[in-house]
């Protein structure tokens, strides 16, 4: 059911300059593959084929790279590192991607309100690339778990994990009426509390899955902390008149939006799935 998937990729990457200046923080490789693609590659295998990007001045190279370089693949044809391709080929070929841009920084409820025109009135998840997932060993994607949650359910879902308490000024922090193991009905949602405030210590992280009518509740959000549209306040009024979930996910996320936590996924990625690749 969940066919289409957003990318709000607008924002400036400011803690990774000088390199962002330049570059999209999206495009930035963990070990050989952006980070965009691998967000990509997990709605996919979620069984999402069209994809819309929220862009912004400055993203061009996102464009680019879901597109065929013609030059580049006559320049290394024949060679031993067509193969190299592979990956990114098999996206392009498979899925459609299609881009919009966010004129102004006012808040993640704001980008997905922008990329409205590329979703239309289907339910569609929203992945952000900063948060980079990766599955149990036997396991599946966050995105497929959740899209299984979705068929089963139908509401708008967030992915949510556990964070220390005093770090519950990073996120969106729920709380909940547990319905089964790791699966919560949201009763209410704060934007980035301090410890004393914050009613949990579950955080929102960068995937979701979101019914249409969420679009019209964006609308009529008044903006909130830091003068930004923030999608957790349309998430809790969509939770007071009908039904939000949050899904403690199976897996691992790495938050690439800081230098540490980008390290540290490159360094898992280069050992427990590079180096076993080759």
């Amino acid at each position: 059911m969940i066919k289409k998937c957003l990318f709000p990729v607008a924002g400036y990457g400011t803690r990774f300059l000088p390199a962002t200046k330049a570059m999209p923080k999206e495009i930035l490789p963990i070990v050989n593959k952006p980070l965009v693609q691998y967000g990509v590659e997990e709605a996919s295998e979620a069984g999402v084929h069209e994809f819309g990007f929220v862009t912004g001045r400055g993203k061009r190279a996102i464009e680019d790279h879901f597109d065929i370089s013609y030059e580049l693949e006559h320049q290394i044809a024949g060679s031993g590192k067509e193969d190299l391709l592979d990956s990114i080929r098999e996206l392009i070929d498979h899925n459609s991607f299609a881009f919009t841009r966010q004129n102004q920084m006012k808040g993640l409820g704001h980008a997905i309100l922008t990329g409205r025109n590329l979703v239309g009135d289907s339910p569609f998840a929203v992945v952000l690339a900063d948060d980079f997932c990766v599955a149990d060993s036997d396991g599946e994607g966050v995105l497929s778990q959740m899209v299984k949650l979705y068929n089963q359910f139908r509401c708008s879902i967030v992915a949510i994990e556990e964070v220390p308490e005093d770090e519950t000024h990073k996120y969106g922090v729920i709380a909940g009426e547990s319905m089964k193991d790791g699966l919560y009905r949201i009763t209410d949602m704060v934007e980035k509390p301090a410890p004393k405030d914050a009613p949990s210590n579950l955080a929102i992280i960068g995937r979701y899955i979101l019914t249409p009518d969420i679009f019209d509740i964006i609308e009529r959000t008044a903006p909130g902390k830091n003068g930004e549209v923030q999608i957790t306040d349309a998430l809790l009024e969509q939770a007071k008149n009908g039904c939000v979930l949050a899904y403690k996910f199976k897996g691992r996320r790495f938050d690439c939006g800081s230098i540490d936590g980008f390290v540290e996924a490159t360094n898992y990625v280069y050992e427990n799935i590079y180096k076993k690749g080759k």
